[in-house]
């Protein structure tokens, strides 16, 4: 599946990597991707109790007292290690509502299916296009809202250009512009694969007080977190997906 694309994207991020090494990084994914893919399964049938059992969250201090301020976090990742396991563990760990910000299924039939998995244990999931709706509808609980920000922005969507993986990289903004707009602390989750069927996910905060950061800065500093996870474990990030089929313009 998608050999070709990842043994591109592989011999683009690490050039000084000999072959052997590239595709030794291959083997290991395709070893991951396989776990993945019976653990995506699994979660259409797995109990609450097992589920935190293989999916357990570490809080950081800071969580708690935003909760008790009725303060809304952001909490923005990348698809590496276990995300789905993320999707259906994480709400009923944290003391806020979770609600994911999602790009709609071309399929209708897969479109419902993952819906159901990730909804199975009270994550909310909200489509792009409706994000604004979202963000100014009236809420009573505070809300942690999951941002995925690391697949290929469309065209259409504004961008920061960065280096990413020894790559010139288009990284869409949408997370720290609602960060901006709405002021809300924002941390990031890195998921650990503690063994096959099993992960831990630690919450950092990137930025407590996003209106005092500099453009760009936010995303700059949560595309540099998702390298640095990738740069120590290559093999449990989505090689699979087209990164850099965004091309920077002239004008950009």
């Amino acid at each position: 599946y998608r050999k070709k694309v990842v043994l591109s994207n592989l011999r683009n991020s690490f050039p000084n990597k000999t072959e052997r090494e590239i595709k030794t990084i291959c083997r290991a994914f395709y070893r991951h991707l396989t776990d993945l893919i019976v653990e995506s399964i699994k979660l259409f049938s797995i109990t609450q109790k097992q589920l935190d059992k293989r999916f357990v969250v570490n809080l950081p201090g800071a969580l708690p007292s935003y909760f008790q301020k009725g303060q809304d976090v952001i909490i923005v990742g990348g698809h590496y290690n276990n995300w789905e396991m993320l999707a259906s563990g994480l709400h009923q760990q944290v003391p806020h509502d979770v609600v994911a910000l999602y790009s709609k299924l071309n399929n209708a039939f897969f479109d419902r299916k993952i819906k159901e998995s990730r909804s199975a244990f009270g994550l909310r999931m909200v489509t792009t296009k409706d994000s604004f709706a979202y963000f100014t509808e009236e809420h009573t609980t505070p809300r942690m809202t999951v941002f995925g920000a690391d697949q290929s922005p469309t065209y259409s969507k504004s961008v920061l250009w960065t280096n990413f993986l020894n790559q010139d990289t288009a990284v869409a903004l949408g997370t720290e512009r609602f960060a901006k707009k709405y002021n809300l602390p924002v941390l990031y989750g890195s998921i650990h694969k503690a063994k096959r069927g099993h992960y831990t996910l630690d919450i950092d905060v990137l930025f407590d007080d996003p209106n005092q950061t500099d453009e760009g800065e936010i995303t700059k500093a949560h595309t540099q977190k998702l390298e640095e996870q990738i740069l120590a474990h290559p093999e449990f990030w989505l090689w699979t997906h087209k990164r850099w089929k965004r091309v920077r313009k002239e004008n950009e």
